[in-house]
């Protein structure tokens, strides 16, 4: 399901695209400043190390990447080419729409399925 399908109690469908939008936007300013990284796992799957559970707001790293993919900054998607210049891989999308997907910035990988 998507991230911004993901209602809480009493929310419209455009108040929730709207916080995800601005989750976005703040994930796209720490990237650009450097006080978050993105990761590329083993595997393609992406990470985003330094954003608070707060600030995600419910928001998922693949959900947040889609949506920096789609209509972030080019400074903040500079920054995810360099994450996968330094993995040595790039994000693999099909690896991000199967849902893999890490709860501690990056350090372990797994995808709640099995």
């Amino acid at each position: 399901m998507p991230c911004d399908r993901q209602l809480k109690p009493k929310q419209t469908l455009q108040q929730r695209a709207d916080e995800v939008r601005k989750m976005v936007a703040k994930l796209a300013a720490g990237l650009i400043s450097g006080k978050i990284k993105a990761k590329v796992g083993p595997q393609g799957a992406i990470a985003f190390d330094g954003i608070t559970n707060e600030d995600r707001d419910g928001v998922t790293d693949n959900c947040a990447y889609r949506r920096l993919m789609i209509e972030g900054s080019p400074l903040a998607r500079a920054q995810i080419a360099r994450a996968e210049q330094l993995a040595g891989r790039n994000v693999d999308r099909s690896v991000v729409g199967h849902g893999v997907h890490s709860h501690d910035g990056g350090r372990t990988w797994h995808d709640h399925k099995g």
